[in-house]
């Protein structure tokens, strides 16, 4: 077994660590307390190949494997997972066309993205819909050569500002079986009836851009279907382990980045005459955070690996790393404020934002109870279906 990282992970670790100390960390605060999209640093990171990570070369993509992405993620949400997270979902939804898409649509969709050109997104929550994906309601009807789609979607990430999106829809409401039916359709943001509401007052990561949308008769060419008609939800089930993976290495970024600002904190501050640092309690306190943080990192890598090397375990390791590495983002951001003590409840220091950061690593891409009905499902062999 070999725990070490190639030469290439490395430098591309060093690589976004200064690029996260030098073009992020100076305005956290500030995206963070004017809920603003970082369209500059965005657009930096897309000189870096960042936004385009998972993307392959020929679309002008990096190129590079899972764990690479992983690495990137980690180092960029321990600076801040607002700016962090405005970088890396650039390319949500691209898995569904680099998966199922056509060569046509791979060119189209995909090289702006890696170019730095366009925003993506993947719309699946519904207002009354969030972790029970196959009851999504959004329909697109055939009409000739058209498909036209009306319905709403909700906590879309870069809602209002994405160039457009792979929509999950009903198109097939007869179809037998709960799990048919649906289809990914590609939806530009400038089409007639297409409208987003930016959606503001959220907890954390409050720097990368949410929204509800709406369609309202939105017609998109046929040609905007991804891969088989009905054939939506299985492909959206082949990604999550990929997906949970990438929320995981978030949850490690959030956990190191808050037990490194504990500890810079406790070297500093005095109390009693010496640096609160010599107390056993807050030694303590640190020993954890560092031991939990590095057990979440060592779960998150192996699923990484996993992903690229068709691990017959992927979906029990994706979900395990997914529930771990999100309780430990809380926990370790909860342990940082409370070493920051009145320090912390303000955003004088990064700990207050990582504490309300950490919170949505457990809840999006599915839920920790989600994450555990899965790992459960797993075990005793039941499947997915």
């Amino acid at each position: 077994m070999d725990f070490g990282l190639a030469d290439h992970q490395k430098q591309l670790r060093e690589e976004v660590q200064r690029f996260a100390e030098n073009e992020i960390e100076p305005v956290a605060t500030e995206f963070d307390t004017a809920e603003k999209y970082p369209y500059e640093i965005v657009d930096k990171a897309a000189e870096m190949g960042m936004t385009g990570a998972n993307i392959p070369l020929e679309y002008g993509g990096a190129g590079y494997s899972t764990l690479d992405v992983a690495i990137i993620s980690e180092e960029l949400f321990a600076v801040d997972p607002g700016i962090a997270l405005s970088i890396v979902s650039c390319s949500f939804g691209s898995d569904a066309i680099i998966g199922f898409g056509t060569d046509e649509q791979k060119e189209r969709f995909l090289t702006p993205v890696a170019e730095g050109d366009a925003i993506m997104g993947a719309a699946i929550s519904e207002p009354d819909v969030g972790s029970d994906v196959s009851s999504v309601s959004t329909s697109a009807r055939k009409e000739g050569d058209e498909w036209v789609i009306n319905g709403s979607k909700m906590w879309i990430t870069n809602g209002s500002v994405g160039d457009y999106f792979v929509v999950l829809c009903q198109t097939d409401p007869d179809a037998e079986g709960r799990y048919n039916g649906f289809s990914q359709i590609v939806v530009e943001s400038d089409r007639d009836g297409f409208e987003a509401d930016k959606i503001t007052g959220k907890l954390g990561i409050r720097a990368s851009d949410t929204a509800e949308l709406r369609f309202d008769d939105v017609r998109v060419p046929e040609e905007n279907l991804i891969g088989t008609r009905g054939g939506g939800f299985l492909q959206l089930m082949q990604f999550f382990d990929e997906t949970r993976t990438a929320v995981a290495a978030q949850g490690v970024g959030i956990a190191k980045g808050a037990a490194e600002a504990a500890l810079e904190y406790a070297k500093e501050r005095e109390q009693f005459g010496q640096s609160i640092s010599e107390f056993q309690a807050i030694q303590h306190k640190l020993a954890e955070m560092y031991t939990q943080t590095e057990a979440a990192r060592q779960l998150t890598y192996k699923s990484a690996w996993s992903v690229d090397n068709e691990d017959d375990q992927l979906t029990m390791l994706a979900s395990m790393a997914k529930e771990y590495a999100s309780r430990v983002a809380v926990e370790v951001a909860d342990e940082a404020v409370q070493i920051h003590g009145g320090a912390g409840y303000v955003n004088d220091f990064p700990v207050e934002r990582f504490y309300r950061d950490a919170k949505i690593t457990q809840i999006y891409e599915g839920t920790s109870e989600i994450q555990k009905n899965i790992i459960a499902r797993e075990l005793l062999g039941k499947g997915m279906f």
